[in-house]
């Protein structure tokens, strides 16, 4: 058992690649953003509340199902259902949804490394153009982007789960944290970045609305990529004598840690260098301000330090968005891999071969969807608007069916498993506590009328508005 190729070697392993799924652009800009325009620290109070109140019995119940079942999300709602077809198709819709989602973040994962790359070659200039961003998504170089993503995807994937998840994520995950420290430090010595701060971490209860609530238990949940599947996955890949309740505190505190630090890097950054900036008037998306605002702020820097300088620190920015990307993404496509392999008793190679195929053509449509074809642009039409396939993919899997994939969890936990068998596996690798305690009562009543309640107002307000 110790030495199986298809189990994390260690705890920290496990953390450092389940680290990698959940840190993700959201982390570095949505979420410090989200805080600015919420409240400030009214809702860095609210989202560390949803945290544990909420995200962390979640995280318990996934990894649990997967290491007591040793099987994906289909395999894992198949045997603890007892191969009931409604939970059957319920587990189903847990790798589609990660599926879909490795399409379009698959797109942002190559506009990061373009950016990167326009960055280093000394043109930084222009990427603070208006124009510039609409033209680059629709330039011919994205396809070379996305075949040298798709290529790290694979290399990683290739490798299994200890010779490829975690040797990447133990390489990549600690560069990560020194480059967002890093920039963090130099953003706080800028002038009036205090500014920032103080807006950041001063709690304006009077802006405390339901929509904050709602957005601040979305982030939340969102951030640590609950109800992708990704957590039963790897739950699978732990050792029985790993303590489910110590892994599962420490993936929340290293996420919401990272979260925590983005701020210190976003906020004071964006006052430092536009000290009139009006956070509620920033962009609600993380796509806008990395590819549109923030090369802005790279460039008004450069009076002070010079463009060289300048350069560096913006391609110091979209390297750390572009790792923080790729382990988001190793980790999204990891789950319909290990699904294949064990459904249709494939080899790695050919299940990972299918899947990056079918991730590969969604992703070509996905970035033809920005005007250059017709039909992908006019995809959908909801809401009173058009939208395009990247548009609608976005709203349907990652806004939409995540919260509705995490009440399935506690429903099938619930209703199929029963507590007590999740009680026992939680407790097979050491005792969990207090927060053991309250995972067996949360998870059968509070949580899923929240996760009722938050689906039926996000599909009300995306679909319906």
């Amino acid at each position: 058992m110790q030495n199986n190729p298809d189990q994390f070697s260690s705890k920290i392993g496990f953390v450092l690649a389940a680290a990698g799924s959940a840190v993700g652009i959201g982390n570095l800009v949505g979420f410090p953003v989200a805080a600015a325009k919420n409240g400030g620290g009214a809702f860095l109070l609210l989202y560390i509340f949803f945290v544990v109140a909420i995200c962390l019995p979640l995280i318990l119940a996934e990894l649990s199902m997967g290491r007591a079942t040793g099987k994906s999300p289909l395999g894992a709602f198949r045997e603890i259902s007892k191969g009931h077809k409604g939970w059957v198709l319920a587990g189903a819709l847990s790798l589609i949804t990660p599926f879909m989602i490795a399409v379009f973040y698959t797109v942002l994962t190559v506009w990061l490394l373009g950016y990167f790359l326009v960055v280093l070659s000394g043109r930084l200039d222009q990427l603070a153009t208006p124009v510039y961003f609409g033209g680059f998504i629709t330039s011919p170089w994205i396809f070379a982007y996305l075949a040298a993503v798709i290529g790290m995807v694979v290399l990683v994937l290739k490798g299994g789960v200890r010779d490829g998840i975690e040797k990447a994520s133990r390489l990549l995950m600690p560069m990560l944290f020194i480059m967002l420290i890093g920039l963090a430090v130099f953003v706080l010595t800028l002038p009036n970045a205090s500014a920032g701060l103080k807006f950041y971490f001063t709690p304006q209860l009077d802006r405390i609305t339901w929509s904050v609530v709602n957005g601040a238990l979305s982030q939340a949940f969102f951030s640590l990529s609950l109800g992708m599947g990704i957590l039963i996955t790897y739950g699978s890949y732990l050792r029985k004598q790993d303590n489910l309740v110590q892994s599962a505190k420490m993936l929340a505190c290293t996420d919401t840690g990272v979260a925590l630090v983005a701020g210190l890097m976003t906020l004071p950054a964006i006052f430092a260098i536009y000290p009139n900036t009006n956070p509620s008037e920033l962009s609600d998306s993380s796509v806008g301000l990395i590819f549109s605002f923030f090369p802005n702020i790279f460039m008004a820097m450069v009076p002070k330090f010079g463009y060289a300088m300048a350069s560096f620190i913006a391609a110091t920015f979209f390297l750390l968005a572009f790792v923080a990307a790729i382990t988001s993404l190793v980790s999204i496509i990891e789950v319909p891999v290990a699904a294949l392999k064990a459904e249709s008793r494939q080899t790695r190679n050919k299940a990972l071969a299918l899947v990056i195929t079918g991730v590969l053509v969604g992703a070509v449509f996905s970035a033809l969807s920005f005007g250059q074809v017709k039909w992908l642009t006019e995809f959908a039409f909801y809401a009173g608007a058009n939208k395009s396939l990247f548009d609608a993919l976005v709203d349907v899997f990652y806004d939409t069916i995540l919260p509705f994939n995490g009440l399935l969890i506690c429903l099938l936990v619930t209703w199929q498993w029963k507590r007590h068998n999740m009680a026992a596996e939680m407790a097979s690798g050491g005792s969990g506590g207090w927060l053991e305690r309250y995972t067996h009562a949360a998870i059968a009543f509070w949580i899923p009328a929240i996760l009722a309640t938050v689906f039926v107002i996000t599909a009300t307000n995306k679909f319906f508005s």
